[in-house]
């Protein structure tokens, strides 16, 4: 072991190697164990056991946050992050959170997670206060908030799975047939004992989320949890996700920019914007209350001086070019369909063909949140 000239200590390789094997027998040495709480149920797949795992039937509270707050600064200058924000996710199910930059998503996760000490309100995992009894309740908390780098990258996957198992408090030969069936689930079982840092970007992304779920816990945050994945890899994983929800009574929130994974994926979607939760409903309804009307019009008579005026007035707006004309797309309320139907009349626009198109959650988002223009995000 040396010491760099800044002051860090460093290890050859093999002083790591001779590391990991200390740690990996320590690790597998430890008794099924909750260290916090000295409760000896976590033991069977990860899984708490008898009356305190909820049947679908109860639908109990997993995570429960009342009144939320959170100011950076002060006088003139502060700003609220998190304003007086209250929900309920239950267990069984997933909760995506949405918002634009500047909403405030990143504020509230981490003071649900007691990583930032909020100014008021309280948040509860699964009965418990996290602000009064922090380490009892985060026994049933984990999280993935940074993609790939939750894990170490000198261990394989494998160990790495059986690491932050134990970590949890559950031996890691309890649930070696779950991290079996995770590791072929997400495409990483011929990948199990080569070391993480030796994986594309994406194979890494799914580590980390199989590390999360390796031991067995309870509520997952997921910050991102398809980014640089390909198409199969976030179906995959998408797929993965929904059997652990269903079949293990996880309760998942999810933050992701990734609508169409947010719309297959989540049970309930919160929509927040400046501080604020301004939605809170399945993806369905708030499809069919949006008041949103998508038609998609093709003509020979339109031209880049209409397209540019629609542009300007319509938040949702997309036109490719023709070799005549163009097709344009607009996502409005119906006061805005007829003024753009209005506006093509008076330019002489003949419509060639109409297509009108159900709007999915993109154009709810966009349309409820089109005031939000916080750069920068907290």
């Amino acid at each position: 072991m040396t010491t760099c000239g800044d002051g860090r200590l460093t290890c050859d390789e093999e002083t790591i190697d001779t590391i990991r094997e200390r740690v990996l027998s320590d690790v597998s040495a430890r008794a099924p164990f909750d260290a916090v709480t000295g409760n000896e149920d976590r033991v069977s797949d990860g899984a708490v056991s008898g009356d305190a795992r909820a049947t679908k039937t109860d639908r109990e509270v997993a995570v429960s946050v009342t009144s939320l707050s959170k100011r950076f600064g002060d006088g003139a200058d502060a700003v609220t992050a998190v304003d007086d924000v209250s929900f309920d996710a239950e267990t069984g199910s997933i909760v995506g959170l949405l918002g634009p930059n500047g909403a405030g998503k990143t504020t509230l996760i981490k003071s649900v997670l007691g990583m930032v000490l909020p100014d008021e309100g309280t948040v509860e995992i699964r009965g418990i206060d996290v602000y009064d009894r922090p380490r009892e309740a985060y026994t049933h908390v984990d999280a993935m908030l940074e993609g790939a780098r939750n894990d170490y990258w000198r261990l394989t996957v494998r160990e790495n799975l059986r690491y932050f198992a134990t970590i949890s408090g559950v031996d890691p030969d309890s649930v070696r047939d779950r991290h079996d069936r995770l590791l072929a689930q997400l495409g990483l079982a011929e990948k199990a004992d080569v070391p993480v840092r030796d994986l594309s970007r994406g194979m890494k992304q799914k580590v980390s989320l199989a590390s999360v779920l390796a031991g067995g816990a309870t509520v997952v945050f997921l910050d991102e949890p398809t980014l640089g994945l390909d198409i199969e890899s976030s179906r995959t994983l998408q797929r993965e996700l929904r059997r652990l929800v269903e079949e293990e009574d996880l309760t998942v929130i999810l933050s992701s920019h990734d609508m169409d994974v947010v719309e297959t994926v989540c049970d309930r979607v919160l929509i927040m914007s400046a501080g604020k939760i301004i939605a809170d409903d399945t993806v369905d309804s708030l499809l069919r209350e949006t008041g949103l009307h998508c038609v998609q019009i093709t003509s020979t008579d339109l031209d880049a001086q209409i397209v540019s005026t629609l542009r300007g007035q319509f938040d949702t707006f997309s036109a490719n070019a023709r070799e005549a004309g163009y097709q344009i797309e607009v996502t409005t309320d119906s006061d805005g369909l007829y003024a753009l139907l209005a506006l093509l009349r008076t330019s002489d626009v003949t419509l060639g063909r109409v297509r009108t198109v159900e709007p999915d959650l993109e154009d709810v988002f966009v349309d409820l949140t089109a005031g939000d223009r916080t750069p920068g995000e907290r």
